[in-house]
């Protein structure tokens, strides 16, 4: 908690990763009553997103904390977006959590961050915090987007790029290509969760378009 700051103009930066694998991550904390608001992005999205800074502004407007932050190779953190895995990225979101909140917390995931919110969920329920879950808020929630959004729906050509060359550039409509690697997807089979019971000892309330490109109803 002595890391938030009254303005969320500046971030804080938290080194995160030991070694060659440390990584500068940005953090925007907002001050103020409980139950404290703690914003996941989604997979090449960051804290000055639409959704990210509406969030900020509601809580500014109700004196309500509000945390936000930018996994590695996104927005103003450190490390390159070409590295990600979602190891690494739910370690930053573990990391943040326990350094930036205390108390209850209503933590509000978009995307992969819906993900990275079971994630965060569990690994709290293994080794509690300071903070605690008062409840979820997914926004078209995308768990096991890597397997069942990207791998099982690539082409066979595309997954034969992947395998032998390690990356497959993923033209955006947001701009420039992306880069979508092995080591992303098989990272990503390490955290699946969907097939059983996701424990996260909260309520929990999700938000979904009929009509979303990215995340359809039925994956939600």
């Amino acid at each position: 908690m002595n890391h938030a700051v009254e303005s969320a103009e500046l971030p804080a930066f938290i080194a995160v990763g030991a070694g060659e694998q440390s990584r500068q991550i940005a953090v925007r904390a907002r001050t103020g009553h409980p139950p404290g608001l703690f914003w996941l992005g989604g997979f090449n999205s960051d804290m000055k997103g639409t959704k990210a800074l509406a969030l900020d502004a509601w809580a500014a407007e109700r004196g309500r904390a509000c945390v936000r932050f930018d996994y590695s190779g996104h927005g103003e953190s450190g490390g390159r977006f070409v590295d990600g895995t979602i190891s690494r990225w739910l370690e930053e979101s573990v990391a943040v959590f326990r350094q930036f909140c205390g108390g209850p917390q209503v933590v509000i995931g978009s995307s992969m961050g819906g993900w990275m919110a079971l994630l965060l969920a569990r690994e709290l329920l293994r080794q509690p915090a300071e903070a605690t879950l008062a409840g979820l808020v997914l926004i078209a929630p995308a768990p096991d987007f890597t397997e069942e959004l990207m791998w099982k729906g690539f082409s066979a050509e595309i997954r034969r790029e992947i395998e032998a060359n390690g990356v497959w550039m993923r033209p955006s409509e947001y701009g420039e290509p992306y880069p979508i690697t092995k080591v992303l997807i098989e990272d990503g089979r390490n955290h699946l969760l969907l097939g059983g019971a996701i424990t996260v000892g909260c309520p929990v309330r999700i938000l979904q378009g009929a009509q979303d490109p990215d995340v359809p109803w039925q994956h939600a």
